[in-house]
């Protein structure tokens, strides 16, 4: 009888283990997106309690551990080509939505000396500039945004020999929060974060002088119940409110 208690036990375990494995949901969020995401989960945990592991990261980065086999149940990507190109690859539910509208912002660090102020041009910031940072283009959209801000602005050629890169939003602005960089490009969404009001300066940048940023979600194959909430979620009236305090525009 001892043996088929024994088995008994290990099946019941082994149950339980593939239940908890069943309900271990993942979500994968663009990086730029944390402080509005932290605050949208936090909402949207009141009426679903489902605890939910969360991942930020570069929408490149987050994308190739899709291809990987990373088991995320959806995808909150900073722009549209990664999420586009899941789908074109038949990687996901379907083609997702465009949640909301990214904006860049240029950011200066406090103890660089130089001041964000009526009357100096951003040609003048950046030339005072140590160096510049920005996300890594290839993987982070902002990054992008911030190639097409300078070249469209001229100031390409005077500042390419400054830049440091870092493989997500983050890190650029981290880079100039901490004096590493006098200046860099962020989201409007990190650079207006309180916690970094007493480390750097902002200005909203003009969105014709970039591509627009069209920030999709997409869901992958089979998703539990839960992402589906989330993914509703995200599109209510309540998830915008959030999105634009954040500074995002809506689609």
């Amino acid at each position: 009888m001892m043996p088929l208690f024994k088995l008994l036990l290990m099946l019941i375990a082994l149950a339980f283990s593939q239940m908890t494995f069943a309900q271990n949901i993942t979500i994968a969020v663009a990086s730029n997106m944390k402080p509005a995401f932290e605050e949208m989960y936090a909402d949207f945990s009141q009426a679903h309690p489902n605890k939910m592991r969360i991942v930020y990261g570069s929408s490149g980065n987050l994308s190739a551990q899709i291809r990987q086999g990373a088991p995320f149940s959806l995808f909150i990507a900073a722009d549209e080509s990664f999420p586009q190109r899941l789908s074109q690859e038949g990687l996901t539910r379907d083609g997702g939505v465009v949640y909301a509208i990214g904006q860049l912002a240029l950011i200066v660090s406090r103890v660089s000396g130089t001041h964000l102020e009526k009357g100096v041009t951003f040609e003048f910031v950046l030339a005072k500039a140590n160096k510049v940072a920005i996300a890594n283009p290839d993987l982070a959209p902002y990054g992008k945004a911030a190639v097409q801000y300078l070249k469209a602005a001229k100031l390409w050629d005077g500042v390419k020999d400054k830049l440091v890169f870092g493989e997500n939003i983050s890190i650029p602005t981290v880079y100039v929060s901490t004096g590493v960089a006098s200046a860099g490009f962020t989201a409007l969404s990190l650079a207006q974060a309180p916690e970094l009001a007493q480390t750097i300066q902002f200005i909203a940048l003009p969105p014709d002088m970039y591509q627009p940023i069209k920030q999709r979600m997409v869901l992958l194959k089979n998703p539990p119940a839960p992402a589906l909430e989330l993914y509703d979620y995200m599109q209510s009236a309540a998830a915008k409110n959030i999105l634009i305090k954040h500074g995002y525009l809506a689609p």
